[in-house]
């Protein structure tokens, strides 16, 4: 069985008629070594750095880290499954790594709502991930939220 996030709020759809400025949803996950080692094998992405302690230990980070990416899927498991949630469609992410994720962190993904376009029904969201009060990533998002219109 996969680990799932914890301290997660509902997950389900919120339409666009009901999404407010300032709203804001969180998942919050500890990265396992087994998190990096299937995202490794997912993705292909098998940089030492991530996967070989001797190896990491002689980087800039002094030990293994998590990859960016997989930190991000978290705001993706925010917005996928929260806000707006189910029926979202991503169309765009920016993100600036801040600062590494080692094994046995927890990081904090927060979505929030920054701007709402109603007639073309895109939302820009603020993201960020924190391990404890560090960020270490922050970004926004664009989404093409769902819609009671279209149900």
């Amino acid at each position: 069985m996969f680990d799932t996030p914890t301290d997660n709020l509902p997950r389900g759809t919120i339409c666009i008629e009901d999404l407010e400025i300032g709203m804001s949803r969180h998942v919050q996950k500890q990265i396992t070594d087994r998190d990096i080692a299937l995202f490794a094998e997912v993705s292909t992405d098998r940089n030492p750095v991530h996967l070989d302690d001797a190896y990491a230990r002689d980087t800039i980070f002094e030990g293994r880290i998590a990859h960016g990416m997989l930190t991000a899927g978290l705001i993706s498991a925010v917005i996928g499954e929260q806000l707006p949630g189910h029926g979202s469609v991503y169309l765009g992410q920016s993100l600036r790594f801040m600062a590494p994720v080692r094994p046995g962190d927890t990081v904090r993904a927060e979505v929030s709502v920054l701007s709402i376009d109603h007639g073309r029904r895109r939302v820009t969201l603020d993201c960020r991930c924190l391990v404890g009060d560090t960020v270490v990533l922050k970004g926004e998002a664009l989404v093409l939220a769902p819609s009671r219109k279209f149900d």
